[in-house]
């Protein structure tokens, strides 16, 4: 593919299953001069199955911003590149982003190669609505974070959705029911297009009970999938100026759950009607 003017193409590649590359992607990874790889070492495994010996270069999160620039040199110099990660489309929480910027602001054609992505195929396949959704990426590393975030998305009416590992994936959900309605739907997807690929959508409480209680349900890589608040019907918002009052007080000494179930006994109000003016309450807040 060498020419006069480099070109980049971003190639997804399988994320489990071998048999989702597609013609397409195998062509361009053949014919390219050079593959810039997340892991140089995992990535020669799919490339042997398929008979690719090109050359590669490794272009990771520890590397890339000079790697980047090298790269850029040889698409001056007329040499096709294709940038893969470790599986799945890359820049979707992997490595890749300066170098398509770079390319990009210098005028070069990025060209996608599209396949499998683990977002989409767990979208795909939810039962949730997926119209309008927010991709998340891998959630911050402690409870602090994640219950700050999981706060900020209390409120949100549209399906969101994130990325997690194996070891934190227990810890996570316990984070969530620490924040998030126990009845909240949600939907648990491991290991997707590999053998044990299993997708569960239950509510929030018997999500965290199947993964606390099932070791194998602990084990791969997992996407999750919440389904966005329910829309506040404003008929049964009808609260008293002090029945609000009241609530706003509990919510700033209590957890919404708590603040709600002393509102209910203190106003008389109905139940329904403080929950969602509370979520309203703190989605207000959290986002001015």
């Amino acid at each position: 593919m060498s020419n006069e003017h480099g070109k980049l193409y971003v190639v997804a590649t399988p994320i489990g299953n071998l048999a989702d590359m597609s013609f397409r992607a195998v062509a361009t990874l053949k014919e390219v001069d050079l593959i810039a790889a997340e892991d140089t070492r995992h990535v020669r495994m799919l490339l042997q199955h398929y008979g690719i010996s090109n050359k590669l270069t490794a272009l990771h999160q520890h590397n890339e911003e000079k790697a980047a620039a090298g790269l850029l040199d040889k698409l001056r110099e007329g040499q096709s590149i294709a940038l893969v990660s470790d599986a799945g489309t890359p820049l979707l929480s992997d490595p890749g982003m300066p170098l398509v910027k770079l390319a990009k602001d210098s005028g070069f054609d990025v060209v996608p190669i599209p396949g499998a992505c683990a977002l989409i195929a767990a979208l795909s396949a939810a039962g949730l609505p997926v119209t309008e959704f927010t991709f998340l990426g891998f959630l911050p590393r402690t409870a602090s974070a994640r219950k700050t975030l999981f706060s900020e998305k209390l409120a949100c009416p549209t399906t969101w959705v994130f990325y997690e590992s194996s070891h934190r994936i227990l810890a996570t959900l316990e984070d969530m029911a620490a924040v998030l309605p126990l009845n909240r739907e949600i939907v648990i997807a491991r290991e997707i297009t590999k053998l044990y690929e299993t997708i569960v959508k239950t509510s929030l409480a018997d999500a965290l009970a199947l993964v606390a209680n099932d070791d194998n349900m602990r084990k791969g890589e997992f996407v999750v999938i919440v389904s966005g608040a329910e829309a506040i019907d404003k008929s049964e918002q009808l609260l008293s100026d002090e029945q609000e009052r009241i609530l706003r007080v509990l919510l700033t000494e209590c957890s919404i759950k708590t603040a709600v179930a002393l509102a209910v006994d203190i106003t008389g109000a109905r139940k329904k009607s403080l929950y969602q003016t509370a979520l309203a309450i703190t989605g207000d807040e959290l986002n001015p």
